[in-house]
């Protein structure tokens, strides 16, 4: 058994832990990863990352969901990795990191104000009554009239388990016109609950929510309610699909530890 120094961050509410492993000397198993994760036998957190070198880039973000198996891409993770890696005096205002789905730019506005950017999304599913798109991960997206009356992880995970999804599995949210923007509820796999904000998910509902709407051509910027708090998702709608896609929000250190790891 030894000793891990952590940190723990959140975005929104999504909170996680990040470990600096530019050394390359921890290597976690999927056990550890969910014992790590735990709300009441470890530290806590919806995901873990490791803050690795990547030749070429500033770092490269390694993401494990609660559950302890590699995830794809995590918006608020990027963020919360992003604000790590200039605690840390790796970056500046801004950088570039790699992630499991390509390259990712980053800026930090201020210490606790994070502005990622997102893969391009040229292909849209339009459903009867949803929305099918991957914004890094894959996301179910359906319009509610008022997302506070949505059971969240009963609706998730009873489309995320469905016979279509079942096997490889899809965030779903359901997603609120409101007068400022849109309002947001996401139920996430390999979390396998709802989270208090998903990055990937409120900018596939951003999207979804242009569509729905009839959004024009043009530049466009949407505020974001979710239940830990404020976000923005800003991009660019051309004639086949959408790009220079921006996740904004907050992104702050909440504690840093040391923890004794289980034998894997």
């Amino acid at each position: 058994m030894h000793t891990e120094t952590f940190y723990k961050y959140q975005g929104a509410g999504n909170d996680f832990i990040l470990i600096d492993n530019r050394q390359n000397a921890l290597f976690l198993s999927e056990a550890q990863i969910l014992q790590l994760c735990d709300r009441r036998f470890g530290i806590g957190a919806d995901g873990l990352m490791l803050l690795e070198n990547q030749v070429g880039y500033d770092f490269k973000m390694v993401y494990y969901n609660a559950d302890g198996r590699e995830s794809s891409m995590c918006g608020n993770g990027g963020r919360c990795i992003a604000a790590f890696a200039h605690w840390l005096k790796i970056i500046g205002e801004q950088g570039v990191f790699m992630a499991i789905d390509g390259e990712h730019e980053v800026k930090v506005i201020h210490s606790e104000w994070i502005e990622l950017k997102m893969i391009d999304v040229q292909t849209v599913e339009h459903g009867d009554h949803f929305y099918f798109l991957n914004t890094g991960s894959p996301h179910y997206v359906t319009f509610v009239d008022e997302v506070a009356a949505v059971d969240v992880v009963k609706e998730g995970k009873a489309i995320r388990y469905n016979d279509r999804f079942r096997a490889v599995g899809t965030n779903v949210n359901f997603t609120q016109r409101t007068p400022e923007g849109i309002a947001v509820v996401t139920y996430e796999r390999g979390v396998e609950n709802e989270t208090l904000a998903c990055g990937t998910g409120v900018t596939a509902a951003a999207l979804a929510y242009h569509l729905q709407f009839g959004g024009s051509q043009g530049k466009v910027e949407l505020p974001i309610r979710v239940k830990g708090g404020e976000l923005a998702v800003r991009f660019q709608a051309t004639s086949t699909g959408f790009e220079d896609i921006w996740l904004c929000g907050p992104a702050v250190q909440v504690f840093a530890g040391e923890i004794s790891l289980l034998e894997g």
